[in-house]
């Protein structure tokens, strides 16, 4: 039996049956009583450093009905051990939940020991949460890095059966790039139903959430790892941009939409108080540092964006560009972020340089030379804010970085270079994207012409949804494309599609 089998059957026994983990001790005054079990979405941990780590749930008894809890704030007690058992308590605390928040607990757990493996759990009232385990980033010297990285969840499309997977996996991590939600229905062959229409206020998300964080399967994954998470547009809307969305065109009313969106998004994930947003802005871009393999620099392209070029307002396409496109005042991240991106890229000293964002950063391009139609939502219709970034990877001589990316539901692996109209240009970065775990994909006829006229793509496959996979030591970077059978039905295996490394000191990924 693995040690990721036997976490998977941990986890799954502790979700059933909560009620059998270890008494934390006596209640103190009358405990709190819930008309049902109250941690119906799961426990979840996330944003690891070598000494803390975020622990969340959130009390919801009747989780599509906003939650089912009334106005009164509620005591969450957490505990984090070194066993599973609970014989070696380390931290413990309480926090004060409220319904301006969910009655979510975003709880951070200090004073841990580095690249360590430790079990959490909370308790409201008499109610005691199943048991999670999560891990501290390393300190130091680290043999090897694991994680998985993930985007893209319709949950009309397919089963979650990647997650199932993905949970049974001996990882550090996993990475989400966004869409972790969908706020309209679409696609073919649904397997399940939202049940309700586009959400627009916080209590219409919240639910939308609920129903995504009640899948069995994606709790395990949430209770096995802990996560780093980005957004994408479909927790607000379908390819906005700032403070533009082609659906709904006053500005005042979406932003009053995008604060609901935002909020919900902090309420359902495992995030630091300092993501927490303020109105219709937040702060979700950071840098986490695992021992001497790898950085993280966590990216939002969605937040900051200049409005999509060469569309009028209209949905950002594929399109023949206009001189709009490449204007240099065009940014995807911001001049905040892009100030930050290049800060913090000159204090990333591990060999990796793992860049997550939310899409295909490489250009391509379809069509014949005097007819190119190039994707305005994408990085494609922000080239001088792509070459800003590349030209901070050459100013810093940035070792090894690799750029991990999602959105395109399709397998992407290839070069990043300056000038991608130059196929002899040396690369400055490797890119890889991971398909979606459920959302349809482009069929093969597109896959096919994306690598054709793009020689610094070196694989491309629409029609597979499952995950990425990373490895990372001293000398190299191996991913692996990992593909579900059938996202149609719940049981379906997942089985390696093609594998990658990168060697050391060398850009652009090989097939092996």
């Amino acid at each position: 039996m693995t040690a990721g089998i036997s976490r998977r059957r941990l986890l799954t026994g502790s979700l059933a049956s909560a009620a059998l983990a270890a008494p934390f001790g006596v209640v103190r005054g009358a405990p709190v009583r819930f008309s049902a079990d109250p941690y119906t979405l799961g426990i979840a941990s996330g944003c690891p450093r070598a000494d803390s780590v975020i622990l969340w749930t959130r009390l919801a008894p009747r989780p599509l009905e906003d939650g089912g809890m009334p106005d009164a704030p509620v005591e969450v007690e957490w505990q984090i051990a070194e066993d599973e058992k609970f014989a070696r308590v380390v931290a413990r605390g309480t926090e004060h939940v409220t319904a301006d928040l969910a009655h979510s607990v975003h709880a951070e757990a200090r004073g841990l020991q580095p690249d360590r493996i430790y079990w959490y759990r909370f308790r409201a009232g008499t109610a005691v949460s199943p048991v999670g385990r999560t891990r501290t980033a390393p300190a130091g010297h680290k043999a090897r890095v694991r994680f998985a990285f993930a985007s893209c969840q319709q949950y009309e499309q397919g089963f979650f059966s990647a997650y199932r997977d993905m949970a049974t996996r001996d990882l550090d991590l996993v990475v989400h790039l966004g869409d972790y939600i969908y706020e309209r229905s679409w696609g073919s062959r649904h397997v399940r139903q939202h049940g309700v229409g586009v959400p627009t206020t916080l209590a219409e998300y919240r639910n939308r959430y609920a129903l995504y964080k009640g899948d069995t399967d994606l709790q395990a994954a949430h209770a096995a790892f802990p996560w780093l998470s980005i957004w994408d547009d479909h927790e607000v809307t379908d390819d906005y941009a700032n403070d533009r969305s082609y659906t709904v065109r006053d500005p005042g009313q979406f932003l009053k939409i995008r604060a609901a969106a935002y909020q919900a998004y902090y309420e359902h994930m495992p995030l630091p108080l300092s993501a927490r947003p303020r109105g219709p802005d937040a702060t979700i871009y950071e840098h986490y540092r695992f021992g001497d393999v790898m950085d993280v620099l966590l990216l939002d392209d969605r937040q900051y964006r200049s409005a999509s070029a060469c569309v009028n307002g209209g949905r950002p396409t594929w399109i023949v560009p206009c001189a709009e496109r490449t204007e240099e005042a065009r940014t995807m991240l911001g001049r905040a972020q892009e100030n930050w991106f290049d800060e913090r890229l000159g204090n990333c000293h591990a060999p990796w340089t793992i860049v997550a964002q939310q899409t295909l950063m490489a250009q391509d391009r379809r069509g014949a030379a005097d007819d190119d139609h190039y994707w305005m939502d994408g990085w494609d219709g922000y080239p001088s804010a792509r070459r800003r970034l590349l030209d901070a990877f050459a100013a810093h001589r940035t070792r090894n970085p690799v750029v991990i990316g999602g959105d395109r539901h399709a397998f992407f692996a290839g070069s990043l270079k300056r000038d991608f109209t130059k196929p002899d240009e040396p690369a400055i970065a490797t890119e890889f994207v991971g398909t979606s775990i459920t959302s349809d994909g482009p069929g093969e006829a597109a896959t096919r012409k994306a690598i054709a006229d793009n020689p610094h793509l070196t694989f491309a496959r629409g029609d597979k949804r499952g995950f990425a996979t990373v490895e990372l030591d001293a000398k190299t970077c191996t991913v692996g494309f990992e593909a579900v059978d059938n996202v149609k039905e719940i049981d379906s295996g997942v089985r390696r599609l093609a594998t990658f490394v990168v060697e050391d000191g060398v850009r652009g990924p090989k097939v092996i």
